[in-house]
């Protein structure tokens, strides 16, 4: 196929950078179609228009892929993620605007530079409910990408965006207001707060997404019970997280399905689908016989 100029661009800068990157790149682009293509490169469009470079943006995934071979380095070697408590993170990557902002933009790439990530985003695409009204919640939308998607894909009438991180909320909104055009008068919000701080109170909603949050919590559970609490009794709820997957701010370490799967039973909710997705190249069992990443998301209902 015919690469968008600008995903050439990137790919060209991020390996001139980064060339032992090339490998796992060039594995994971094979598996792309042409339409995931076409929406990288409307992501990419859209941020160099705003005044972002390919220079930066190449910075943002390196910055992302490096920090996160380094430590899960520190994960093989001392079986546990380098830090454990919100405390610790908060300051170097939630409230620092420099870092969060080259994080944000290096993880929506990967979304479509992984491997496991694109399939993340495509079981999410494939699962949410299309013609569904009503109100959907995303906690922690980070960079944006899949609130954005939402929008775009489904026709729920109100759509609220829920982060700690005043830069992704900012991200966020950039990104949405361009991709709500087709849809303007479609009630849309965005709040800087804690999901468990600043309850939500008697709203309740019919689509409830969290995507890779619990491992950057202490208390996952707490997070599962505010989910059941806040969605309908026929809500779509949708959560990603992963296991022995070390990243700056993965402070919750997940050692297996079983766990994760104890824990929803644990806070009255049950899986209808789900989507486990070992390290590339590798069967379930060589990824936790060497522990290493493995990606999981599912979609869940009410008991």
């Amino acid at each position: 196929m015919n690469m968008p100029s600008n995903v050439q661009k990137l790919i060209d800068k991020v390996l001139e950078e980064n060339p032992m990157h090339r490998r796992i790149l060039t594995a994971a682009l094979e598996k792309l179609t042409t339409e995931e293509f076409r929406l990288l490169d409307s992501y990419l469009s859209f941020w160099l228009e705003k005044g972002l470079t390919v220079d930066y943006l190449a910075e943002a995934y390196n910055t992302h892929t490096v920090s996160t071979v380094r430590e899960q380095s520190y994960f093989q070697k001392h079986g546990k993620y380098r830090y454990s408590s919100f405390a610790e993170v908060a300051d170097e990557v939630y409230f620092n605007n420099e870092f969060m902002s080259l994080y944000m933009y290096g993880l929506a790439i990967a979304t479509f530079f992984w491997a496991n990530h694109i399939e993340m985003l495509r079981f999410f695409r494939e699962t949410i409910p299309r013609d569904r009204k009503g109100s959907y919640l995303e906690i922690g939308p980070g960079h944006g990408y899949y609130i954005a998607a939402a929008m775009n894909d489904c026709a729920f009438d109100s759509y609220l965006g829920i982060d700690i991180s005043e830069t992704s909320i900012e991200q966020t909104r950039q990104l949405v207001e361009h991709y709500r055009k087709g849809r303007p008068s479609v009630a849309f919000s965005l709040q800087q707060m804690d999901f468990l701080e600043t309850p939500l109170n008697d709203k309740r909603f019919d689509a409830v997404f969290m995507g890779e949050v619990l491992e950057h919590v202490e208390q996952p559970g707490l997070f599962m019970r505010e989910i059941r609490r806040v969605a309908k009794d026929d809500a779509y709820i949708h959560v990603s997280t992963c296991i022995n997957a070390a990243v700056i701010d993965h402070i919750y370490l997940f050692n297996d399905t079983k766990e994760i799967e104890n824990l929803f039973d644990d806070c009255g909710l049950k899986i209808k689908r789900e989507l486990i997705l070992p390290y590339a190249g590798m069967t379930i069992e060589e990824t936790m016989e060497k522990r290493l990443p493995v990606s999981v998301s599912y979609v869940l209902e009410k008991n």
